[in-house]
């Protein structure tokens, strides 16, 4: 999910986020591509995480700091091509408090609340295309930390959005399903102009 979504119900500019925040206790992080719809890896349910392990460590902070560097608030091991149930996240948005990394493996929506919010969600596998979504305004979640241990938490605002939005990715879905065919279809078809420009301007270069 980029920064730039993370505008909640058109109250004011999106937020100035930081680019890409230090991360102390990772080291040798690489950046990953990121898949943009359409692709079948986004469409493909992945699978759950067994054994952690360095390989699912590394992965982890890779995404990390490919999702600080897009700039964006959270990501999903499938949009960097890997078909397991990892997600990362991080929503502080003020400059003057330190930043919340977070990964969490095999998350699962426990509950969710009556109450919906409205955000104009986004996707840094579909950029530069934003639509409202309506979605539960507060969730509990339950996952698995990288040392092991069961962790659960309840998500309220941008937090409960941006975990959903991610949770959905493992399940194959994207922002664009919540909203209206039409609009899916032509946000679909400017993504695919968009990947044979893409394309095009690589055979040029």
């Amino acid at each position: 999910m980029p920064v730039a979504s993370a505008d909640a119900r058109g109250d004011g500019p999106p937020p100035a986020v930081a680019k890409a925040r230090p991360l102390p206790y990772v080291q040798r992080m690489s950046l990953r591509p990121i898949l943009l719809h359409p692709d079948p890896r986004l469409r493909t349910a992945a699978r759950p995480v067994g054994a952690i392990d360095d390989s699912l460590r590394r992965l982890a902070d890779d995404m990390l700091e490919t999702m600080y560097d897009a700039p964006g608030i959270g990501l999903a091991a499938p949009q960097v091509g890997q078909l397991v149930r990892l997600i990362v996240m991080d929503c502080v948005k003020a400059e003057d408090e330190a930043p919340r990394p977070m990964v969490l493996v095999n998350p699962e929506i426990t509950w969710t609340s009556d109450e919906t919010g409205v955000y104009e969600e986004g996707c840094l596998s579909i950029p530069e295309h934003y639509a409202e979504v309506t979605r539960p305004a507060e969730v509990a979640v339950r996952w698995t930390a990288l040392d092991g241990s069961a962790q659960e938490e309840r998500f309220a605002g941008l937090w409960a959005t941006c975990v959903q939005h991610e949770i959905d990715h493992l399940d194959g879905r994207l922002f664009i399903d919540h909203i209206s065919a039409v609009r899916r279809g032509m946000i679909t078809r400017k993504m695919e102009k968009l990947k044979r420009d893409r394309a095009r301007g690589i055979e040029r270069a």
